[in-house]
C-alpha cells in the first residue's frame, strides 16, 4: 500500500480514524491524503438560510488539515489534503478513485443500526461504493483508571 485516504470532518469524533491513519501510514511507509467534505446541507437552518458560510467552514478545515500536514512532517509521513464541497459519501468515493488510493480510512460515529436508518451513514456509503478496501474506525473507548 502506497497511498491511504483519510476521510474526516476534522472533528474530535474523527480522532480515532486520524490516529489509525497516521499509525498505518507510518508502519507501511505510505503517503496519506486527507479528504474533508463540506456538506452544504448540514450548514442550513430550518428556514433555508445558512448558519455559517461555506467559505468560513472551508477556511477552518484547511487550517486544521494544515496542522495534520505538519504532524506528518514531524512523523516522516507525506501528508496532503483536499477540502471538497458536496455529498460526503459520493465525494470521498470520487476522491479515492481520482487519486488512485489503495485504501480509505473513515470514522464511524457509532450510531448503530437505528441511527443509520434515520440519519444515513457516510461510512456505510463509502464501504459499499469505494473503488478500494475501506477500514472503518470506531471511536476509541475511554477506560477509567
Amino acid at each position: 500500500m502506497r497511498k491511504l485516504l483519510l476521510a474526516t470532518d476534522l472533528s474530535e469524533a474523527s480522532s480515532s480514524a486520524t490516529e489509525e491513519a497516521f499509525d498505518l501510514a507510518s508502519r507501511l511507509g505510505a503517503s496519506l491524503l486527507i479528504v474533508s467534505v463540506i456538506d452544504p446541507g448540514s450548514l442550513l437552518l430550518p428556514g433555508g438560510r445558512f448558519r455559517v458560510r461555506v467559505d468560513q467552514v472551508r477556511e477552518l478545515r484547511e487550517q486544521l488539515a494544515q496542522e495534520l500536514v505538519e504532524r506528518g512532517r514531524r512523523d516522516g509521513i507525506t501528508v496532503s489534503f483536499l477540502v471538497w464541497t458536496g455529498d460526503p459519501g459520493d465525494m470521498i468515493c470520487s476522491a479515492a478513485e481520482a487519486e488512485h488510493v489503495d485504501m480509505v480510512l473513515v470514522g464511524s460515529h457509532g450510531r448503530g443500526a437505528v441511527g443509520r436508518l434515520f440519519l444515513g451513514s457516510v461510512s456505510e456509503h463509502v464501504v459499499r461504493n469505494a473503488p478500494c478496501p475501506v477500514l472503518v474506525c470506531r471511536p476509541r473507548e475511554v477506560h477509567a483508571g
